[in-house]
């Protein structure tokens, strides 16, 4: 696997040893400065929009609001829990620490240190020049220490594994002080079936830029881990859709199989009916590819999934139950969950629609809302825009990216996947009224129903901006509105 990731090919930028680096070299510059001078604004308690680049703003922004990472903070806190991310993730960082190891051995050269993480931001593995190991270690940038952006502020790892692609961050741009003096880049490896990160490769160079190759070779280096994944979501896929064609026979209820992210795989007729499906969709035969598996629009599922994951692991017998309203207007159906297991992992999870067996699903209660989010941040023209909830009227997604609509036009959130923009404006009055769309039931102008009975909601009149409304949502959304 690793041998068809290019070699890293850095030649010496320096003479060996650190101590020949000049002592101001990352932070000197006039661009440094600039985010120095930024970074001393935003950290004292200012909102910025400009002097640093998007991804970054709005990691500061993260790590100031949502996380409250200390400035100050010199050293890396030391990971919780002894326990690496399941998903029998053995061959995967296998994989990334023989990637690690060759990187080690070419960055040695340039003074620098590759260092692997799990998807928690838990160092695993650091290679490279030993001077620069050294140095890294007063920081606690060393195995079981954490360093995801929640524990350690903006870095390579840990921002890494809050967005997609490969992350550089140079300098002051690190949100804690102590860090300013390296430049690093990193990126997150992620599961392909749930889209969560589960392990993260980083390069990191003390008091110097790193090498322009770095990240274009990261991008291949998580590429090449990523077609594991991919490989083990195809094989998880057949035996998931195996067990299910052995219990076919044997349920005549609805019935069908789910992956471990809660998309279906597979559906009986029955199931398809009640599902509202047609008979062309790839679930009738089996998707077995990722990109063809169905997410069903059922208020709850999602939560119900991770439970039953959670609550079956290592128990091939168990069974768990729970009540979900399946058919719009409807009250909720029974869903009984059983699920498939292989090597003590849950693949999948097999659902039997109307039956009530096992283990009862009790919701946790509500969690506290906080204070409403200051600002939600958006990017447009390489530029941080700050938006107060009441000026967004509706979010639109296009696979992972979010779209705002707002009076100052459509800006993409920097936030990404919708439903992670929705729990952050749940709070604030929007409500998701299809797979797509998040709307602010606040700025809803009009109401519109269509020749065949569907229901469409205009946000601006003016414009004359429809947002779709899912059969399954229409009920729920009709009582929150009063119509």
């Amino acid at each position: 696997m690793t041998g068809r990731v290019p070699p890293l090919a850095i030649a010496p930028s320096k003479p060996s040893g650190l101590d020949h680096v000049a002592s101001d070299s990352l932070v000197a510059t006039s661009s440094a400065r600039e985010v120095a001078r930024a970074w001393e604004r935003f950290a004292a308690g200012e909102d910025i929009e400009t002097g640093v680049r998007p991804e970054i703003l709005a990691s500061w922004y993260r790590c100031r609001d949502r996380y409250d990472v200390d400035r100050a903070l010199d050293v890396a806190p030391g990971a919780g829990g002894d326990d690496v991310q399941r998903l029998d993730n053995d061959v995967i960082f296998t994989a990334l620490g023989g990637l690690g190891a060759l990187a080690g051995q070419e960055v040695e050269r340039d003074g620098a240190v590759v260092t692997v993480t799990d998807g928690d931001g838990r160092v695993l593995g650091t290679w490279g020049d030993p001077s620069a190991q050294r140095r890294a270690e007063i920081h606690n940038l060393a195995p079981w220490s954490s360093w995801s952006e929640q524990c350690t502020g903006t870095n390579g790892m840990g921002t890494s594994l809050e967005v997609s692609g490969p992350v550089t961050v140079t300098g002051p741009e690190h949100w804690c002080e102590a860090f300013h003096r390296w430049a690093c880049a990193g990126i997150s490896i992620r599961d392909v079936v749930t889209g969560s990160p589960v392990a993260s490769i980083n390069i990191s160079r003390w008091n110097a830029p790193l090498a322009e190759i770095v990240p274009s070779w990261l991008k291949k280096a998580a590429s090449c881990v990523e077609q594991e994944i991919y490989r083990r979501a195809i094989s998880e896929a057949d035996k998931v859709i195996s067990e299910f064609n052995k219990k076919c026979a044997q349920v005549t209820a609805p019935f069908m199989a789910m992956d471990r992210g809660g998309s279906v795989i597979a559906a009986n007729d029955a199931a398809v009916s009640l599902l509202g499906l047609t008979g062309e969709n790839p679930v009738v035969t089996g998707a077995i590819e990722p990109a063809q598996r169905w997410v069903p629009e059922i208020s709850g599922l999602p939560d119900v999934v991770r439970w039953a994951k959670e609550r079956a692991q290592g128990a091939e017998q168990w069974s768990g139950h729970a009540c979900l309203p399946v058919r719009p207007g409807e009250d909720a159906t029974p869903v009984t969950m059983r699920p498939v297991i292989d090597a003590n992992s849950v693949l999948g999870m097999l659902c039997v629609f109307g039956v009530q067996e096992g283990e009862p699903y009790e919701p946790n209660p509500e969690v506290a809302v906080g204070s409403l989010p200051r600002r939600v941040i958006g990017i447009r023209n390489e530029r941080l825009v700050l938006l107060g909830p009441s000026e967004i009227r509706y979010a639109e997604a296009d696979r992972n990216i979010v779209w705002l609509v707002t009076e100052r036009g459509r800006i993409q959130a920097a936030t990404r996947g919708l439903d992670n923009v929705e729990r952050l404006l749940t709070p604030c009055g929007f409500r998701r009224v299809h797979r797509r769309f998040l709307v602010n039931l606040h700025r809803v102008a009009e109401l519109e129903r269509g020749i065949k009975g569907e229901l469409v909601l205009i946000m601006d009149s003016r414009s004359h901006e429809f947002v779709p409304v899912s059969r399954r949502h229409a009920p729920e959304l009709r009582r929150l509105l009063g119509v």
